[in-house]
C-alpha cells in the first residue's frame, strides 16, 4: 500500500506564492517520475509539472517560468513552488508518483484558491 499526503494548499491573493508538498510512504521502494496535475471544476485533469528521478523537469506552458518543481529523494517528497499566482491557477492540485514498476499513485488533491 502506498500513501501520498499533500500539504500547502490554501487561499492566496493574486501575485502571491504557495508551496505544495507531497510525501509518499508505504510499500514503494523505488520512485521514477513525480509530479503534479491540475484540475479545474468541470474540466479534465491536466499536467502541471513533472520531475524525473534524474532531476529533469517539464512544465505546462500555463505555469512555465512561474512554478518550480523539485524533489527530495531521501524523503520521497515532491514540491511545487508556485509564484506570481493568478486567479486562473484556482484549481485542485493532485500529486503523483510513478514506481519503478510503472505503477502510478495519486494523492487526494489539495485546493488552491487565488483571489483577484
Amino acid at each position: 500500500q502506498v500513501q501520498l499526503v499533500e500539504s500547502g494548499g490554501g487561499l492566496v491573493q493574486a501575485g502571491g506564492s504557495l508551496r505544495l508538498s507531497c510525501a509518499a510512504s508505504g510499500s514503494i521502494f523505488s520512485i521514477n517520475a513525480m509530479g503534479w496535475y491540475r484540475q479545474a471544476p468541470g474540466k479534465q485533469r491536466e499536467l502541471g509539472a513533472t520531475i524525473t528521478s534524474g532531476g529533469s523537469t517539464n512544465y505546462a506552458d500555463s505555469v512555465k517560468d512561474r512554478f518550480t518543481i523539485t524533489r527530495d529523494n531521501a524523503k520521497n517528497t515532491v514540491y511545487l513552488q508556485m509564484n506570481s499566482l493568478k486567479p486562473e491557477d484556482t484549481v485542485v492540485y493532485y500529486c503523483y508518483v510513478d514506481s519503478a514498476w510503472s505503477d502510478r499513485y495519486w494523492g487526494p488533491g489539495t485546493q488552491v484558491t487565488v483571489s483577484s
